[in-house]
């Protein structure tokens, strides 16, 4: 081989190995643009998610967003906000208040044990039932079961007084009332469901879609107001005119009690 072979041929590789180590250079250089641009998309990529979080969490939730909600008045109800709910026939001389939270389990055994009767008392004149709706126990044990089944009870009122009874003696019943513990009456399809016991409620059209709606959320959140300002302190509480009467256990004790306080 010639010497000037050799000299071309040493050239012809100083010339190859520089190429590549450009090329080399070049692939090191766009490998580290793309970590780096990976990097700032995976950084932005979490601050948004952070950021996104932070917002979800400073947004108000949905009893938050009832509260400032248009106001709707079931029917069958009076007074500014429709909170005043009475039963029964305009000329019965005394009222019966009762104060109750759905999830309460005293107030369950308390209708279970009562609740016919006092259908069959407001039914014959006997006296007018005047309800109040507390939401207490949401806050107690945590949860939106007593405000969503108040509100629930206000689109069975919608439909009728007697709707309403119905629905309420069902929300306590012993087959469909749970632990107090157990949020059941949160799921709008629970709700539903002991509606579907109730004959003028089951298949209702309007009701299910007022359930689903929240119609009479921020009325439930109105009426339990009106419980907090009334100075009871638990459930179930009844008073006859404003006199407190003792939680009776049975029937049979309950119709005594509201014999002696009708005399009174």
């Amino acid at each position: 081989m010639s010497s000037r072979n050799s000299q071309a041929n040493k050239a012809a590789a100083r010339e190859r190995l520089r190429a590549e180590r450009e090329a080399q250079a070049k692939k090191d250089r766009i490998r580290r643009q793309v970590i780096v641009g990976v990097g700032v998309v995976a950084a932005l990529g979490l601050a948004g998610g952070i950021a996104y979080g932070v917002m979800k969490a400073n947004e108000p939730d949905h009893w938050e967003k009832a509260a400032k909600a248009e106001l709707v008045k079931p029917k069958n109800t009076s007074g500014e906000d429709g909170t005043t709910v009475v039963v029964g026939k305009a000329d019965a001389k005394k009222t019966l208040e009762l104060y109750e939270d759905s999830r309460c389990p005293a107030c369950a055994s308390f209708e279970q044990a009562a609740g016919e009767q006092i259908k069959k008392d407001v039914e014959a004149g006997k006296y007018k039932l005047q309800y109040f709706g507390a939401t207490f126990i949401d806050n107690a044990v945590n949860g939106e079961g007593s405000k969503n089944a108040l509100s629930a009870l206000g689109a069975a009122l919608n439909v009728s007084p007697e709707a309403f009874l119905e629905y309420k003696g069902a929300l306590y019943s012993k087959e469909q009332h749970p632990e107090e513990t157990v949020d059941s009456f949160a799921k709008d399809d629970y709700l539903l469901k002991v509606a579907d016991t109730v004959a003028a409620l089951k298949g209702n059209a309007e009701f299910k879609k007022a359930v689903e709606d929240g119609t009479y959320d921020r009325w439930a959140l109105e009426m339990s107001k009106v419980f907090d300002k009334s100075g009871v302190k638990g459930t179930p509480t009844l008073k006859m005119d404003g006199k407190k009467i003792d939680t009776p256990q049975t029937a049979e004790a309950f119709t005594a009690a509201i014999d002696k306080a009708l005399q009174g």
